[in-house]
């Protein structure tokens, strides 16, 4: 049986130093990602476990709403 590699993503929010305020991402990327390449603060409780291949070459996780569930 073959098991599809998983990783499990956050939503999270970074500070502006311009606006000198806080803003919440538009994608979820893996706690490593947030923390080391953007500087973030993780939201524990957006946790969500996607198939790796589902993010980019960036590491970035971006849900596609499609309005009556997933895609075929």
């Amino acid at each position: 049986m073959n098991e599809v590699p998983t990783v499990t993503v956050y939503s999270f929010r970074l500070f502006d130093l311009d606006s000198e305020s806080d803003h919440f991402s538009t994608f979820k990327a893996a706690r490593e990602v947030i923390v080391e390449r953007y500087r973030g603060q993780v939201l524990e409780g957006t946790a969500e476990r996607v198939e790796v291949s589902a993010l980019d070459s960036e590491g970035r996780y971006r849900r596609i709403a499609t309005g009556w569930g997933e895609l075929a």
